[in-house]
């Protein structure tokens, strides 16, 4: 019997799940994640999870992992220092970047830009020049090259190198000279060269996003190396690893190392990939995602159970030039703390967290400052007389104690400040919410709304409520979700090409030929990972505008389309969705900007498991008798094992239902029913 591994490393958890590929049997398991090593946090949960199951770690055959890794070398600010080799006269590329300030008027008086990620004292000119139609204006002088590149090896400190010359997106010829010399006179140091990397228009941007590759790349061929090195030693050798990208899809180790630009949201990206798993398959091709942890909270918008992707990623206060699904993040999720300024004296909560450690003082870590998890267990939403799993203890008198801390100041009772920490951060969930639906021109209500994480489904039916999205989503295993989505995408890569070219001039089949150019790039890594051309599935976008805008919007379709439709199948699409954003739409002057092939491997169907026990009913899933404290009044709550849940059992409100790694609320005046899949479907009470 053969097994896969999703693994996803959160600021406060690393989830782990474990799924047979022959019958669909699911474990899961929780572990602390490890800051200073999120690889420890991995293999401590690879341990478990193998311990609790039974299985044979040389039984799992494929590890694939969300991780953090380059997100947090960048927001740590502990990257490599990097080596920046440019066109003679670009040096300061980085610094002016593009001439703005953050801020309203007079923004620059109080803006303190950040150091370069590539210093200007590790930065080089190189004698050559390509002009804007890819001709070769000044040949690369190699010999002061390679006297300059001695020099800058000399001094020490360059821990990756990165080549990007003017215009090198159209022409690579001088970039690929220069890589070679770099590659021998810094020998094992990494090189990370832009028509590689990004081979697309806007200079700052090329260079930004390949400094930034280099930047990340020695971690995270540190990271994987050794995480690699531990799988073989309990797995065998013939495990493969695969790292999430930023965009849903996977990479190969291998991969993922070269690029890891590509990997800087790797971690949001696997809930949404776990969602549309499930909902899919039971309908639901249009949701919203809300997937709240212990540090923040991500949303996201799906359509037609395909998640929207940005071509630009931000990082802190840098944006590289790299596809990512388009979730937005607040910082407020179950670690959260609440707090009250004595400027205003009114209630905030976030974006601080108590993190893994010391984490909320309910769970009696050293923690002792009020929370949103801690308000959530003095309501008893968290109920702390049935433990999670019987994994871990909770207190209610330590989360009573700080969320006291916050009754105090405002002169109301201990409920009263809960419910107050509870609406705050619902409030501000919310927000994001309305970030991806409203504000991109859809209406909630369209949408149903899907919850998970750890802390996602005690606040879902209340979000619900807000956003007016039902039904209200719970798929099974909503904390481990993550990893689940981890363990269900495919590898995927993609090949780049910079366009610019009006539509009306372009014929479809000469698209088609540009386009299946592209194709067989990107397909080569793939084949370069093992997977046969055969098992691969291919996907085309473009990015278009109206002649002039300074903006694009990225279009899907197929090489059938296209020969069905011709280059009207972009246009068209483009307006619908310009309509949809901006309200308005042109009938002619659209510009393709970029285009692109997306290549995929093909998913493998895995069995589906069983969900409950067709012969119980809901009072034989009953835990425990409880309460919760809901607008100002107590009610009755029973506690039920969701592990017994069936399809078609319906659990009215007011009700907690219980798993290990997340625990779900329904409030008074609703109802959830499973469905065929598993999933919990909350709907206010017919």
């Amino acid at each position: 019997m053969s097994y896969r591994l999703g693994v996803d490393v959160g600021g406060t958890f690393t989830d782990l799940m474990l799924i047979s590929e022959d019958t669909g049997e699911t474990f899961t398991a929780k572990v602390p994640s490890t800051p200073e090593d999120s690889s420890v946090g991995v293999l401590n949960g690879i341990a478990r999870i193998c311990d609790e199951s039974g299985v044979d770690p040389q039984q799992i055959g494929r590890v694939m992992h969300g991780t953090t890794v380059a997100t947090n070398a960048v927001l740590q600010g502990k990257g490599a220092k990097v080596g920046l080799v440019t066109t003679a006269g670009y040096e300061q590329t980085l610094q002016v970047a593009r001439s703005f300030c953050p801020g309203g008027l007079g923004g620059w008086v109080t803006f303190n830009k950040n150091p370069l990620l590539a210093p200007l004292e590790l930065t080089i000119g190189a004698e050559e020049r390509m002009d804007a139609n890819g001709k070769i204006v000044r040949e690369l002088d190699e010999d002061k090259l390679r006297a300059d590149l001695e020099t800058l090896k000399a001094t020490g400190e360059v821990e990756a190198l990165t080549i990007c010359f003017v215009n090198a997106y159209i022409n690579d010829a001088n970039e690929r000279k220069a890589a070679a010399i770099a590659r021998k006179v810094f020998a094992d140091t990494p090189v990370s060269v832009s028509s590689e990397v990004v081979p697309e228009m806007q200079e700052y941007e090329r260079t930004e996003t390949t400094v930034m590759n280099s930047y990340v790349r020695p971690e995270m061929q540190l990271y994987i190396d050794n995480l690699q090195n531990a799988l073989y030693k309990r797995m065998g050798e013939d495990t493969l690893l695969s790292l999430l990208r930023s965009d849903g899809g996977l990479a190969s180790a291998r991969s993922a190392a070269d690029s890891p630009v590509n990997m800087l949201m790797s971690g949001p990206a696997g809930g949404v990939t776990g969602a549309i798993y499930f909902c899919s398959r039971a309908g639901y091709d249009n949701i919203l995602t809300f997937d709240m942890g212990g540090t923040s909270t991500d949303v996201a918008l799906i359509q037609n159970s395909k998640a929207r992707v940005r071509r630009e990623t931000f990082v802190g206060d840098v944006k590289v030039r790299a596809p990512s699904v388009d979730v937005r993040t607040v910082g407020a999720g179950g670690g959260s703390i609440a707090f009250v300024p004595e400027l205003t004296g009114a209630l905030r909560v976030g974006p601080e967290s108590a993190g893994a450690v010391p984490g909320p003082a309910a769970y009696m870590k050293g923690g002792d400052k009020p929370t949103v998890c801690d308000a959530n267990v003095v309501l008893g939403y968290l109920p702390s007389d049935v433990q999670l799993g019987g994994k871990m203890e909770i207190s209610k008198e330590a989360a009573e104690k700080a969320v006291q801390t916050i009754a105090d100041p405002l002169g109301i009772s201990m409920l009263e400040a809960a419910e107050g920490i509870i609406k705050v951060a619902n409030e501000a969930m919310f927000g994001a919410l309305r970030l991806v639906s409203v504000e991109q021109g859809y209406d909630p209500r369209d949408f149903a709304l899907v919850c998970f994480g750890g802390a996602g489904p005690l606040h879902g039916n209340a979000m619900g409520i807000l956003s007016d999205a039902w039904p209200v989503i719970v798929p099974p295993g909503p904390g481990v979700l993550c990893a689940r989505g981890d363990a269900t995408t495919t590898v995927q890569d993609e090949a780049t090409r910079t366009y610019i070219r009006l539509a009306q001039d372009v014929t479809a089949d000469e698209l088609l030929s540009d386009l299946k150019v592209l194709e067989e790039r990107a397909a080569k890594a793939l084949i370069e990972d093992g997977i046969a051309a055969d098992d691969m599935e291919v996907e085309y976008q473009a990015d278009v505008r109206y002649a002039g805008q300074a903006f694009e919007i990225s279009v899907d379709f197929t090489e059938a389309e296209l020969k069905e439709r011709g280059v009207n199948v972009i246009t068209e699409q483009f307006d619908d969705e310009h309509d949809q954003l901006f309200s308005f739409k042109l009938t002619d002057g659209h510009e393709i900007l970029m285009i692109r092939a997306v290549v995929k491997a093909k998913g493998k169907d895995m069995a589906a498991a069983t969900v409950g026990s067709a012969d119980k009913d809901l009072k034989d899933c009953l835990i425990h008798e409880s309460k919760f404290h809901y607008q100002g009044e107590w009610h009755d709550a029973p506690l039920y094992d969701r592990s017994l849940l069936h399809s078609g059992i319906v659990v009215p409100g007011p009700s907690i239902v219980m798993e290990m790694d997340s625990t779900t609320v329904i409030l008074p005046g609703h109802e959830a029913e499973v469905d065929q899949v598993g999933n919990l479907l909350i709907n206010p009470s017919k």
